[in-house]
C-alpha cells in the first residue's frame, strides 16, 4: 500500500487489539512483538494501517459498515474478503499488477506495502502518458481474460448484493432518482450490468487506485470485487480520463491519448467475446458513470465549479437519450464538448 496516497494519521507504539491479535494468530508478527503502527487516514469505506513489524512493513486493511461520505452509504464488511480474493487472482493473471497479500482473517486482511506514485496524482500535474495508460488496459484485459468463464472464480465472488450496494445504487440508481426524465435509461444500465457475468469485475478502477510502478501499474482496492460485466471495470477508468479534462485541462489534449491508449490496448487483449460487444457496452454505460460523479452518491472532489457540472449533465444527458456504441465517438464528442 502506498504511504503518501492517504494522509499519514498518528504513529503510535501499540495498534487497536483486534488489529493486533489478528496478526499475532496469522503469525506475521510474534507473539510478544509490539510492532509501532501509522494509521493510514483520507480514505472513505476502510480503516488502513501501515505496520512495522521486525520482518518489514506491511499493510492491514479493515472494511467499514458505514461510508465516510456526506450521504448514508453503508455497505456489507465481508467484501474485505473478496477485495482480498481479488488481489490474489489478479497478482497470479498479470504478476506485479497487485500487491501481495498475506493473510485474512475477522474482517481483515494483510498485504505488501508498497510506496510508489499514484496514478491520480501524476495525472492532476499534468503528467499524463500514454504508454503507461495503455498498461493499464492491457494489465486491466489479462487479469479479465484470466477469469473469464470460470465458474471456479464466479463461485468465489458471491458478491452480488455487495456490488450493487457500493456500485449500482450509488452510481447509477442514486443519480437516476434525481434525473425523472433519464430514470428508465439509467436503470436499463444498472440491470443490464448487474446481469451479466462474464469474468471477475474489480469495481474501482480509478486512477487513485492505481499505483506508478517502475514495472508497471498496480491496483489497489478491490472492495467492489464481483464477477460480472468486464465493461464495467473499462467504463469506470475511462470516465476518470474524461473528468480529469476539467481538473487539470492544460492537459486534456495528452489525457484523451490516454483514453485512446487505454481503450486499445484493452480491446485487444479482449479474448472472451468480440471486442465490439463490450466497446459498446462501454460506451453506453460511460455517460451514466459520468453523470453519477456528479449527482450520485460518490461526487468528485475536484469538480465544484456549477459551470462545470453543467457541461457534464449536458454531455450524459446527450448520450443517455442518443447512445453510440463507438469509444472514438465518444471522445471526440467529449473533447468538442471541452472548448
Amino acid at each position: 500500500m502506498h504511504a503518501t496516497r492517504r494522509r499519514a494519521g498518528r504513529l503510535s507504539a501499540s495498534l487497536p487489539e483486534p488489529v493486533l491479535r489478528f496478526l499475532r494468530e496469522t503469525r506475521l508478527a510474534a507473539p510478544a512483538e509490539s510492532p509501532s503502527a501509522r494509521a493510514l487516514t483520507g480514505g472513505v469505506s476502510s480503516d488502513i494501517w501501515r505496520v512495522d513489524l521486525a520482518s518489514g512493513p506491511v499493510c492491514v486493511k479493515g472494511a467499514l459498515p458505514r461510508l465516510r461520505v456526506s450521504q448514508v452509504w453503508e455497505a456489507p464488511v465481508e467484501r474485505n474478503r473478496y477485495e482480498y480474493e481479488w488481489l490474489k487472482l489478479a497478482g497470479e493473471a498479470a504478476p506485479g499488477a497487485a500487491p501481495r497479500v498475506y493473510a485474512e482473517r475477522d474482517g481483515l486482511f494483510a498485504m505488501q506495502y508498497l510506496d510508489f506514485p499514484v496514478w491520480k496524482e501524476r495525472l492532476r500535474q499534468g503528467d499524463a502518458q500514454p504508454a503507461f495508460a495503455a498498461q493499464v488496459g492491457a494489465a486491466l484485459a489479462a487479469i479479465h481474460a484470466a477469469t473469464a468463464g470460470r465458474e471456479d472464480v464466479a463461485r468465489k465472488f458471491p458478491t452480488d448484493a455487495i456490488f450493487h450496494a457500493i456500485r449500482l445504487e450509488p452510481y447509477l440508481l442514486a443519480t437516476a432518482s434525481k434525473h425523472a426524465a433519464l430514470r428508465t435509461h439509467l436503470e436499463t444500465l444498472s440491470h443490464r450490468t448487474e446481469t451479466t457475468k462474464l469474468c471477475l469485475v474489480h469495481g474501482d478502477v480509478s486512477p487513485k487506485n492505481i499505483l506508478v510502478s517502475p514495472g508497471g501499474p498496480v491496483f489497489l482496492d478491490a472492495e467492489c470485487a464481483w464477477y460480472g460485466d468486464p465493461a464495467f471495470d473499462l467504463a469506470f477508468c475511462l470516465n476518470h480520463l474524461f473528468l480529469k479534462c476539467m481538473w487539470a485541462p492544460a492537459a486534456a489534449s495528452q489525457l484523451l491519448q490516454c483514453f485512446d491508449a487505454l481503450s486499445k490496448a484493452y480491446l485487444q487483449g479482449v479474448a472472451w467475446e468480440a471486442p465490439g460487444g463490450i466497446a459498446e457496452r462501454t460506451a453506453t454505460l460511460l455517460p451514466g458513470l459520468l453523470l453519477a460523479r456528479v449527482d450520485g452518491k460518490s461526487p468528485v472532489e475536484y469538480l465544484t465549479d456549477e459551470r462545470g457540472k453543467d457541461r457534464v449533465r449536458r454531455y450524459a444527458r446527450h448520450h443517455l437519450h442518443h447512445p453510440v456504441a463507438s469509444l472514438t465517438t465518444l471522445k471526440e464528442e467529449w473533447q468538442r464538448s471541452l472548448t
